[in-house]
């Protein structure tokens, strides 16, 4: 790899950028903006949604021959699983990372941010000003949907619309966000490696970031492992958005070690039934209601309806669900294999019960009957593996990382947000392009 010029014959800034999810397409965006050459990294494979796949399942679901959860990434395989005690991990491998398996949720999330002296409001404003902000229309809502809302509003729960990164118009309302958007309605960070590769980013896929390369302290490359054998890539700055587990990889394998503060955002969905109710024929989670512990959305769980026993027995037609998102303690741990060691503590379990309480009342309000039956809890938002100190704000950097070696991913948020994170990881990306910016300036 040789530096490219600039015009006046000065070598051009050199950056690797390893992942493509909100934060390190955000980066790669933002670097490659200023002139900067960038090379991003992506483990996986170019994105295509699986909503086809699901339609074909659907015979093999009702017989029980999908298995469970450790057959979802043979469904699904831009999924990947671990088990760790009663949550499943869920990870977003591929161009996009996580932003293309959403729901499209752009919510500002701080939760233990102020804490560290964190204001990120600038990068919110900045990325809400890039994105197709919008809500959807009330009449566009399952009549179930339009019940619950105002069966929370009856209980004093202020529930609210949520807002999207959508293109209401050019949605279908087939309900199965979370598989890829098979019209482009849904925003994804895709978009925003597309611009980066027209400012001259060069984009690889199916490069699996093994370590940081050191040299006299600093970090000046990394060792990818690629379709034609493990790689060596030099840069002047090395950019790690691997997601909470994906690098923290990097960093154990590189020697460099993480912090055994893992959180995940644990989700679990509460299924009734309402025959016809047709629960996925819209957009999912179209409002929530915010607790400080967890939030609460009506969603119809495809992970569950396919791979969890309880829920077989009901079709997707009569399926009603409202999920739970809860924020965590961060008191899991990651290995270098990837392998996670997390469980709920007794307080998560308190703010699990009284969520769980809450759905319950409104499903009964709403008319939707019993069994009211748990889904599948997994964790889909995974950080806190190099949470910033109130000391690294201003460089946006653990301080006793190597320099020239960054994060911009949820690894450095202290604590779980029991909230969607795309905007947060997003604007973390944000921030920490326009740092290394100013600090080469």
């Amino acid at each position: 790899m040789l530096h490219r010029t600039d015009r006046m014959g000065g070598k051009v800034m050199r950056a690797i950028v390893v992942g493509s999810g909100a934060g390190g397409a955000m980066a790669a965006l933002q670097l490659s903006s200023r002139g900067t050459e960038v090379h991003l990294l992506e483990a996986g494979r170019p994105f295509r949604p699986l909503t086809r796949k699901v339609r074909h399942a659907e015979p093999l679901r009702r017989v029980g021959a999908l298995g469970a959860e450790r057959n979802i990434t043979r469904l699904f395989p831009h999924m990947r699983t671990v088990r760790c005690g009663e949550v499943v991990g869920i990870r977003g491998v591929g161009e996009g990372g996580c932003t293309v398996l959403s729901c499209g949720n752009m919510m500002r999330t701080e939760r233990g941010l102020r804490e560290i002296g964190l204001d990120l409001r600038k990068e919110f404003d900045q990325i809400e000003s890039l994105l197709p902000m919008c809500t959807v229309p009330r009449d566009r809502w399952r009549p179930i949907t339009r019940v619950m809302f105002d069966a929370a509003e009856g209980l004093g729960l202020s529930p609210q619309v949520s807002p999207k990164a959508m293109d209401a118009d050019r949605c279908a309302d087939c309900g199965m966000c979370e598989l890829g958007c098979k019209n482009g309605a849904k925003w994804d960070s895709r978009s925003w490696v597309e611009e980066a590769r027209r400012n001259g980013a060069l984009v690889h896929h199916e490069h699996e970031v093994q370590k940081v390369v050191l040299e006299g302290g600093r970090a000046i490359g990394v060792q990818t492992l690629t379709p034609a054998g493990t790689v060596t890539m030099k840069a002047d700055q090395v950019v790690l958005a691997a997601g909470g587990v994906g690098t923290a990889q990097v960093l154990i394998r590189s020697g460099l070690g993480v912090n055994d503060g893992l959180w995940m955002d644990p989700v679990i969905t509460i299924g009734g039934v309402l025959p016809k109710a047709d629960q996925l024929n819209e957009v999912p989670m179209s409002w929530y209601l915010h607790r400080g512990s967890y939030m609460i959305s009506p969603y119809l769980d495809l992970l569950s309806h396919f791979f969890h026993p309880a829920w077989r027995s009901v079709g997707v037609r009569d399926r009603v669900g409202l999920m739970i998102k809860l924020a965590d303690s961060a008191n899991g741990s990651v290995d270098e294999q990837g392998n996670i060691q997390k469980s709920l503590t007794e307080e998560d379990g308190q703010h699990l019960n009284e969520a769980i309480g809450i759905v319950e009342s409104i499903l009964s309000e709403a008319g939707v009957h019993r069994p009211f039956v748990q889904g599948m809890m997994n964790g889909g938002h995974l950080g806190g593996t190099r949470p910033l100190r109130p000391e690294d704000v201003d460089g946006m950097r653990p301080s006793d990382l190597p320099e020239g070696l960054w994060l911009a991913d949820l690894s450095l948020v202290p604590r779980s947000q029991g909230m969607p994170t795309m905007l947060l990881a997003a604007a973390l990306g944000l921030r920490v392009a326009r740092t290394i910016v100013r600090d080469r300036a």
